[in-house]
């Protein structure tokens, strides 16, 4: 973990050294990861220059495809089975890049809720992608991957109507891991609170 977190700091003084702000998406299989991805390189389109490193356990380029035909540069990383990201895994997706010209890189980590908490990657924000399908007692269950969050999307917010999703109960179990979380409830399908998320990262980048 000592060589990681040496190795994250790399990352972090690459991307500090190319004006980058960095994000780690961290999420449940299925949760709409690549779907927000693509909803905020529609959003931010001519605001921002946008890159994205794809992890994935399997060696497929599905979901980089979906960002490259977005035309969005992008990396796609095969992690061997590993059940996550590490930093060097990063590092050698930050070489695969013009870091010139990116403002935005975008980290999709692998579709899991225990193992991509551990592990510092050296970008600026984590967030969590958690959808309404998942169920509401995720924060109870897999407490780690919500300490330590800079944002929270909850996705799929259109299915609302559909799925018994106590947001009361979820909100709570989240404020006891991390009081104050900054929280964006969108859906990908109807483009709900797409913008407010997508103007966060703005402002971020703006008043670095």
């Amino acid at each position: 973990m000592d060589a990681n977190d040496q190795v994250a700091s790399v990352n972090q003084k690459m991307l500090d050294d190319h004006n980058i702000f960095a994000i780690n998406i961290m999420a449940a299989p299925g949760s709409g990861k690549t779907s927000v991805i693509l909803k905020t390189i529609e959003a931010l389109r001519g605001k921002l220059r946008i890159g994205v490193i794809e992890g994935d356990t399997a060696p497929v380029t599905i979901d980089a495809d979906k960002i490259m035909a977005a035309g969005m540069p992008a990396v796609q990383i095969n992690t061997g089975g590993n059940c996550h990201l590490d930093a060097m895994m990063v590092k050698r997706g930050l070489e695969a890049m013009n870091l010139d010209e990116i403002d935005l890189l975008i980290i999709e980590n692998v579709g899991n809720l225990i193992c991509p908490a551990g592990f510092a990657l050296g970008n600026h924000a984590n967030v969590v992608v958690a959808s309404i399908p998942e169920g509401d007692d995720k924060p109870y269950k897999y407490p780690n991957i919500y300490r330590g969050l800079d944002v929270l999307i909850i996705n799929k917010t259109d299915l609302l109507p559909y799925i018994n999703f106590n947001m009361d109960y979820f909100r709570q179990g989240v404020e006891l891991l991390n009081p104050g979380l900054t929280t964006f409830e969108v859906s990908c399908q109807t483009g709900e609170g797409i913008q407010a998320w997508a103007d966060w990262l703005l402002a971020k980048i703006l008043n670095r």
